[in-house]
């Protein structure tokens, strides 16, 4: 991901916490967001534990969806 793009995701990140959160809460995932943070090309997404592969996926596709970001610009870890 460039780093225009995460800098448009992060001047948002609150509220794409509080979202994910929301969302995670109703697959009644007990794992909450803490924040989202940037190392130039990668969201990073700290949480309180360590997320099952369902969570991640949620997460992910939150954050492909998002109309903060260039999807052309996204690439899987």
């Amino acid at each position: 991901m460039g780093s225009d793009n995460s800098k448009k995701f992060l001047s948002t990140s609150g509220d794409h916490v509080t979202n994910i959160n929301c969302v995670l809460k109703g697959i009644k995932s007990d794992v909450i967001i803490n924040f989202i943070r940037s190392d130039y090309r990668n969201l990073i997404v700290i949480s309180n534990k360590v997320t099952a592969s369902s969570d991640i996926s949620v997460i992910n596709k939150y954050i492909k969806n998002s109309n903060d970001l260039d999807v052309n610009d996204i690439q899987d870890a």
